[in-house]
């Protein structure tokens, strides 16, 4: 019985790692392909002829434009997310007042809008104000979707900090100021981190901001990219498949270097 209820855990896992492996793998041999192979061929076979011609393809077809485009809507979404997220879940944590504690139900109250609910009106709002096919028109955006979600990742990881500690600083005389960036914000790196790589993976990947707030190449991003090698009648499918490659080499990369601090941040509070 014992030896069962190890087994069970060990064959989900393996089962889920294949669900993750499989597609993974389709996309790589598919990228080496050509395009006439990927509809003869096996999909799950090696590719019989391999061929770099289809990276190529995506370069010569300006990806190193839409990856500096995505590179700096995602730098700067991230660096301000967390420069406003800290601070405003400090207050939430620390604030003893009545107008705090609405405050972070008001954040809470934005897990529960979803964002294609809101698009004609963000759309409305990004031409009145004359950002329509600017970068700002994704950032801003995206700014205020991550807030709701980073403030509560990083209110319940402010909350694990000991009592004394502030109590402490307080007693040397430290103002506000002092607390938040001497002691929280050290103390908050691995939820800062695990906020940061979250939310630049959701920038990195969305594509209902990037698709409906712009419209010329200089200001598209990635995943618009990829709709590129989508005609009338076809998809070189092949081309999509290197495109995907090498968008997700950086996010992927990303998430190696700071996956043990991403998952400490999104389970912080989760003992109490």
């Amino acid at each position: 019985m014992l030896r069962l209820r190890g087994l069970l855990p060990n064959a989900a896992a393996l089962l889920w790692a294949l669900v993750v492996a499989i597609p993974l793998y389709y996309v790589v041999v598919t990228s080496l392909r050509g395009e006439d192979a990927s509809v003869t061929d096996n999909p799950l076979s090696l590719p019989g002829s391999p061929t770099l011609d289809n990276y190529g393809l995506v370069f010569s077809d300006g990806f190193a434009k839409f990856l500096f485009n995505s590179v700096l809507t995602t730098a700067i979404t991230v660096v301000v997310v967390l420069a406003t997220a800290l601070p405003a879940a400090y207050v939430v944590v620390r604030g003893r007042r009545r107008r705090h504690q609405w405050l972070f139900r008001m954040f809470l109250a934005g897990l529960a809008i979803p964002l294609q609910a809101t698009i004609i009106p963000v759309y409305v709002m990004i031409v009145e104000a004359g950002l329509y096919d600017s970068l700002l028109a994704i950032i801003l955006p995206a700014i205020a979707f991550a807030m709701p979600l980073s403030v509560l990742i990083l209110s319940n990881f402010l909350r694990d900090i000991p009592e004394e500690l502030y109590e402490s600083m307080c007693l040397d005389g430290a103002g506000q100021f002092r607390v938040l960036v001497n002691l929280v914000l050290p103390l908050s790196r691995p939820a800062l981190l695990a906020v940061g790589i979250y939310q630049a993976l959701q920038v990195w990947n969305g594509l209902l901001f990037p698709l409906i707030l712009t419209q010329r190449e200089e200001t598209a991003m990635l995943p618009v990219m990829l709709w590129q090698f989508q005609g009338q009648y076809t998809v070189n499918v092949p081309a999509i498949m290197a495109g995907v490659v090498l968008s997700a080499i950086p996010v992927l990369v990303l998430y190696i270097l700071g996956r043990r601090f991403m998952i400490a941040g999104l389970t912080a509070g989760a003992g109490k």
